[in-house]
């Protein structure tokens, strides 16, 4: 069984640090291997009212170094390893939230078992999960990537922060696909908006679209309405993420 747990799902600076929805990142259960990606504001007292344990992760996961991403990543690794009393886990990271404004501190990276630097086109392995990080996005100045994640007989995707590019919906297509769509309509911002992601849907056709990390414009335009017309302009299936929502996958395939 595979099941994934929204600790937060804000996506702006005004709702993250309003809380206006939650900021603690996403929580994955794959046959037994947990994982936290992109530990924000609040993710360890998030997991912790969801009643998950931080000592039963394996591994963090994190996209960029942009706080709304991971305030929370030096507190869950001390977390993850008892305060360092434990040595276990593996971080994932890009290279510049280790070297250039690093997010990550120098004194909890030898808490764990290893750091691994994410790259453009590579795959990673933690436990019974490989995922892959198959393109950088465009997002301002920070080193940033989606995730491919191969589970059990599907793939799930997930579009992180990026401006739009034609790449993104041939790279990403796959079974279910989650995408942070901060944006109701087009900006200069480097993210993603509706008429984007239904420009994905619409040539990937995914069996379900997940959307998540919303900002301001999607809250007050009401997410669900908004799902509702993205459902009806793609063919898709569309879920609105909520803050403390469990998903179990297998149930949504059918």
């Amino acid at each position: 069984m595979v099941s994934l747990t929204f600790l937060g799902t804000g996506g702006a600076r005004i709702v993250v640090f309003k809380q206006i929805r939650a900021s603690g990142g996403a929580w994955f259960d794959v046959e037994g291997t947990q994982f936290l990606l992109d530990p924000g504001p609040g993710s360890l007292i998030r997991s912790l009212e969801r009643k998950l344990n931080p000592t039963k992760l394996s591994g963090i996961i994190l996209s960029h170094r942009h706080l709304d991403h991971s305030a929370d990543i030096n507190t869950m690794i001390e977390a993850m390893t008892e305060g360092g009393f434990k040595k276990k886990g593996i971080v994932f990271a890009p290279r510049d939230a280790l070297e250039e404004d690093p997010v990550i501190l120098k004194y909890v990276r030898g808490y764990v078992e290893r750091i691994e630097i994410l790259e453009e086109g590579k795959e990673y392995f933690l436990g019974k999960v490989k995922f892959s990080t198959p393109l950088r996005h465009i997002h301002g100045n920070a080193e940033t990537y989606g995730f491919i994640f191969d589970l059990s007989g599907y793939k799930l995707s997930w579009i992180t922060d990026t401006r739009y590019f034609d790449k993104l919906a041939s790279t990403y297509k796959a079974e279910i696909m989650i995408f942070n769509m901060v944006r109701l309509l087009p900006s200069h911002l480097d993210h993603l908006c509706k008429e984007d992601v239904e420009k994905i849907l619409k040539e990937d056709k995914p069996r379900l679209g997940i959307i998540t990390h919303f900002g301001m414009s999607v809250l007050r335009a009401n997410p669900w309405k908004v799902a509702k017309e993205m459902e009806e302009n793609t063919g898709v299936k569309v879920i609105v993420a909520k803050d403390g929502m469990e998903i179990k996958m297998e149930e949504l395939l059918g």
